[in-house]
């Protein structure tokens, strides 16, 4: 199974709003970590649970309504 699969959607969507890993740290009530953040950036293969506890921390930095579809492409 490849686990390197590219820079992904959500590091577009952070630049959009001009977030940073930490602003999602700290926005985060599930405990994610500042390597969550990096490795979804760079496009490695999260569970699906991590997918979701980025998600919801993005949706509260951005106070947006995203879904893990919108974030990564695989």
């Amino acid at each position: 199974m490849e686990r390197d699969l590219g820079e992904q959607p959500i590091k577009q969507i952070l630049a959009k709003h001009n977030l940073a890993s930490g602003d999602l740290v700290s926005a985060s009530e599930e405990n994610i970590t500042y390597k969550m953040v990096s490795r979804a950036c760079k496009g490695r293969r999260l569970t699906p649970h991590v997918q979701v506890k980025i998600c919801n921390a993005l949706n509260r930095a951005a106070d947006k309504l995203y879904t893990p579809k919108d974030l990564f492409n695989y």
